[in-house]
């Protein structure tokens, strides 16, 4: 028995004028999606638990069958994971983005999605005048960074995403509660620091929007996470370019597979995503892949980027993966978006999300299109997302 889920991050989404009152998977040709679909189930699945952040640290883990409400710790430990950063027991990880701002306000929570090359020369800096024993910075990929503390002081801070705050003030969403002060003197200090480097004046010399700034939040600390082996009696791989999916992956003791081309972005070598699954069913139990760049494209507020993304994600990663799967006699395929990211909001929103799954002992029972609106009136609605991978493996966890 073969399995394999696709994520197309941030898929489900709201209808916009642009696409006369469409959403983007209702206008996008994606025939392999719209396929799993008919062939199988559809429906809905919540995958953030009320009071938690509907952010794709909280999606994924429960995704991964594992329920937030018990398990989640913060964003950036799980980042740490996937970067090789050892937390002990006291010490809290943020996530540190390269950011641009103006005139005190959030421009660009990517930093115009800066180039992982250009941000190391950027993060080098910061760590070289920053850093402390107290203290210490992480290069990650493109504009997504860690900082981590290690200090005897309460560190009990509240703070905000980025990604949540577009062209909105800074001050109302910096970090606040027992050591933010210190945080926000690195934030300032890192203005300081970024505003004339060269990195930054060749990136204006382009046109592309400056790293201006670091912005620190979604801090937390070390999870405690039982193997998916274990748990489930499945051994798995995952396929991402975030570091957030991948540190998930690593935590639970999953095979991380690296893809060249693969970068979190619009830009992704889909391609190779799929070749790469394709190639990591012949030695695991289940690929788990994972996808960014529609919600990257709705972070940049474009519909036409996120249509794009998905129609490219059907073509290179659902197809050839379902066909593989078939080629074994026995599978099980899901598609599932993580979480609604709405493109006229620019960022996440919490509600039961759109699913679909065939294969073994997945009889269908309505053809219906993989679409927001056909999935609210489909067969399944999981209100435990947790719940969804056993349901998907036909295993209860132990």
């Amino acid at each position: 028995m073969k399995y394999a889920i696709v994520v197309p991050d941030g898929l489900a989404d709201f209808p916009l004028a642009e696409l006369d009152g469409r959403t983007p998977i209702e206008v996008a040709r994606v025939p392999h999606i719209h396929g799993v679909s008919q062939a199988g189930k559809l429906g809905t699945v919540v995958t953030i638990p009320a009071g938690l952040p509907p952010g794709s640290d909280v999606a994924n883990l429960s995704l991964l069958g594992y329920d937030p409400r018990q398990y989640y710790s913060g964003r950036a430990p799980l980042e740490a994971a996937s970067l090789g950063v050892e937390l002990g027991e006291g010490d809290v990880a943020f996530r540190c983005n390269l950011v641009t701002a103006s005139d005190g306000v959030m421009v660009d929570y990517s930093g115009g999605h800066i180039r992982t090359e250009e941000a190391r020369v950027l993060i080098e800096l910061l760590s070289r005048e920053l850093a402390s024993d107290d203290l210490s910075f992480h290069v990650g990929t493109g504009y997504r960074h860690l900082l981590l503390y290690r200090g005897t002081e309460p560190m009990e801070v509240e703070t905000t995403p980025p990604h949540d705050i577009m062209g909105e003030p800074l001050e109302p969403h910096l970090p606040r509660g027992k050591g933010a002060k210190l945080l926000r003197q690195l934030m300032e200090r890192s203005a300081e620091l970024l505003a004339d480097h060269e990195v930054n004046a060749v990136r204006r010399d382009l046109g592309e929007n400056p790293a201006t700034m670091i912005w620190l939040w979604g801090e937390g600390r070390r999870p405690q996470l039982p193997a998916f082996v274990g748990r489930f009696g499945v051994r798995a791989a995952v396929i991402s370019a975030v570091d957030l999916v991948n540190g998930i992956g690593t935590l639970l003791g999953m095979e991380r597979i690296r893809v060249p081309g693969a970068t979190g972005y619009h830009d992704t070598d889909y391609g190779a995503k799929g070749r790469y699954a394709v190639g990591a069913l012949e030695r695991f139990d289940l690929v788990f892949v994972h996808v960014e760049a529609p919600d990257e494209a709705s972070h940049d507020g474009s519909a036409r980027l996120k249509v794009e993304a998905l129609e490219r994600i059907d073509h290179h990663v659902v197809g050839p993966v379902w066909e593989a799967l078939k080629g074994y006699g026995e599978y099980r395929l899901l598609v599932v978006s993580d979480h609604y990211t709405s493109t006229s909001k620019r960022t996440h929103v919490a509600r039961p999300t759109p699913f679909a799954l065939c294969g073994k002992g997945i009889d269908p029972v309505r053809r219906l299109r993989f679409t927001e609106a056909e999935a609210e009136t489909g067969e399944l609605h999981i209100d435990q997302g947790h719940l969804l991978m056993g349901y998907f493996l036909g295993k209860q966890a132990t």
